[in-house]
């Protein structure tokens, strides 16, 4: 059975993957990118919820156990004393996931909304002869700013998991995430790693953040986004000019409500401070 069980969740292109391959180094831990667990647990809700035939044959209890033996089976295979799961969803599903997995943390990727944007845009353009599953229509896909338009939407890629984020950070459970900045992550990893470590209640491991593997090929051939989960070997940061026209740059880029919060003694934020840099 699964015991020690921790989330990793926020925005797309945010640091989640590398994050997930800085973790593995540790023979302790398992961790990867998005997993189908998330799916699975929606998708038996809705077959045991109010309108299905069979919801009065499963007690509340026996939900319980069947969304708990969802973890215990997709992981039976793993040796591993901690496990990560990754999705972007499970921030929208944070009181389920307490219920469940009360001692569960839950560590969430953030970045600039605009450089989210351009991140995207930038796979986009790299499969100029694909039509990728980003996007649904040729009317999506037309522009940069249909594109990106798309990809805000409520129900969409980033638009999504931006309000499941706010969610989370207001919900009752806050006080078991913590957000963290890519752009921190990768400029000092050391410093985020050990605050994970110190945050999930684990003793500290020495990474070598010059030799970091990841890559799914595979399923981001699946996507029609070449090289959409594959990380740089070495952990730092790599300067560049937005590709995005400048007026819808600055439309999304003061979305970063986790910099501006009077209040965020309910959940820890790992980020640079705005006035002299520190951490």
């Amino acid at each position: 059975m699964v015991r020690n069980l921790h989330f990793i969740s926020g925005l797309p292109r945010s640091g989640s993957t590398l994050l997930s391959a800085i973790l593995l180094q540790n023979p302790r831990f398992h961790a990867g990118m998005t997993s189908p667990v998330s799916a699975l647990v929606s998708a038996v809700i809705s077959q045991v919820s109010a309108g299905s035939e069979i919801s009065s044959m499963v007690s509340t209890e026996q939900r319980s156990r069947i969304l708990r033996g969802l973890f215990d089976s997709y992981y039976s295979g793993r040796t591993e004393d901690v496990i990560f799961d990754t999705n972007r969803a499970w921030t929208s599903q944070l009181p389920a996931l307490m219920e469940l997995f009360p001692n569960a943390k839950l560590i969430c990727c953030v970045r600039d909304v605009s450089w989210i944007m351009d991140s995207l845009e930038r796979r986009f353009r790299s499969s100029n002869f694909e039509n990728t599953k980003l996007f649904n229509s040729p009317s999506e896909r037309a522009t940069v700013y249909t594109r990106v338009e798309t990809l805000a939407h409520p129900n969409r890629l980033v638009g999504f998991a931006y309000q499941a984020l706010r969610e989370a950070c207001w919900s009752e459970h806050s006080s078991k995430l913590m957000i963290v900045e890519y752009d921190l992550l990768v400029e000092r990893p050391d410093v985020v790693m050990r605050m994970i470590y110190k945050f999930i209640d684990e003793p500290h491991f020495k990474h070598d953040f010059e030799n970091v593997k990841y890559d799914a090929p595979d399923f981001d051939a699946q996507l029609g986004v070449a090289e959409m989960h594959k990380v740089y070997p070495e952990v730092a940061k790599r300067s560049r000019q937005t590709i995005l026209p400048p007026d819808l740059f600055e439309r999304y880029a003061k979305m970063a409500f986790w910099r501006d919060l009077k209040n965020s003694s309910a959940f820890t934020i790992v980020h640079r401070k705005k006035n002299n840099g520190e951490t």
